[in-house]
């Protein structure tokens, strides 16, 4: 099953781009647009085929709530082979949907010239999933199984597990993303998100996996952030405001709302994709607080804090994937997030 997946750096690419292309340049309420001419044009590009995981950007394209906030957004999939990313500072694209706060520690330390502006996942849906074993209780527990791991997966959150649970390389196997080697061996582990692969190893075995998802073990990196570029930021701030209100606005509406709209935008983006992945994902994304959950109840949707930025990027450092010498404060602003934005749309129980 497709997964959001991108590699941890691009510096080579996007240096390469940056040298043959020119780079090319809030309220809470709504804005008020007059009619279609008012609209300003922005292209969104996603990390990867489309799926639940975007669901709240699709939301807001077909329910018309970017256009409520004087925008004219056009999404822009990723894939396997498409990397969307490069062509953000390039000004190719005007927002992207970076995977995790570790790319935009990345971007820092490669002098790339984009920031993110808000953050809509909470919890970065990273698992790693075992067979329905009595005897694998917690995470520690895996440590001994043989564990399919990408080789992006043990560049980043592996060494964190590493130097925190003690996990070790030598247990490592390549994950091709294909679960039939898990499957294969009782005695085995593998990576995942918690939104689709367990989904599929269900449907195929009839039986639940056991998921642990890292989020909920100490790696609390942000996920699913919007990234647009430093010079959008300084000469446009109302556009950036009202994307990332209207971004907001849009997962409230596809995760507590009427998601229809969405789902068919996403179906039509993606014709592999299915109702039931569609309503699994969706409902994987409530249960663990993947995007509502934590500082987003006070805050809203897409919150950040300077706290756990600050935290994330001392594991990383202790871990051996972050340089300590990065600005990380460089890498993120708070200004356009954690104004309530939305919040009267979540369900009150």
């Amino acid at each position: 099953m497709a997964m959001l997946r991108t590699s941890l750096s691009h510096a080579a690419l996007v240096c390469a781009a940056l040298l043959s292309l020119s780079t090319t340049a809030g309220a809470q309420q709504p804005a008020k647009p007059t009619g279609p001419a008012t609209l300003d044009k922005v292209s969104f590009g996603t990390n990867w085929v489309a799926q639940a995981e975007h669901g709240g950007f699709f939301q807001a394209v077909a329910d018309g709530t970017y256009r409520q906030y004087g925008l004219d957004v056009t999404i822009v999939s990723g894939g396997p082979n498409v990397n969307n990313r490069i062509l953000l500072p390039v000004g190719k694209l005007d927002f992207f949907m970076s995977a995790n706060s570790l790319q935009s520690f990345d971007a820092v330390e490669q002098k790339i010239p984009t920031l993110a502006v808000a953050a809509i996942f909470q919890k970065e849906p990273q698992v790693l999933i075992a067979h329905p074993d009595k005897d694998i209780k917690e995470l520690a527990d895996l440590k001994n199984l043989t564990l399919f791991v990408s080789k992006e997966g043990v560049a980043t959150y592996f060494q964190w597990l590493k130097a925190d649970f003690g996990f070790s390389e030598s247990r490592v196997k390549p994950y091709t993303f294909n679960p039939q080697p898990f499957l294969a061996d009782r005695k085995s582990a593998m990576q995942g998100y918690v939104t689709s692969e367990p989904f599929a190893i269900e449907k195929q075995t009839r039986v639940a996996p056991k998921v642990f998802l890292l989020a909920d073990q100490g790696f609390n990196a942000y996920s699913t952030l919007i990234e647009t570029r430093r010079d959008l930021v300084e000469k446009k701030p109302d556009l950036v405001q009202r994307f990332v209100d209207a971004s907001a606005i849009g997962w409230y509406n596809y995760l507590y709302g009427d998601n229809k709209a969405g789902n068919a935008m996403i179906k039509k983006f993606n014709p592999e994709m299915t109702d039931d992945l569609l309503t699994y994902s969706v409902a994987k994304m409530k249960e663990y607080g993947i995007v509502d959950s934590g500082d987003t109840v006070s805050m809203g949707i897409g919150a950040m804090t300077d706290e756990r930025m600050a935290d994330f990027f001392q594991k990383m450092v202790r871990a051996g994937v972050v340089k300590p010498t990065v600005d990380y404060r460089q890498s993120y602003t708070l200004r356009f997030v954690n104004k309530k934005v939305g919040t009267e749309l979540r369900p009150r129980n």
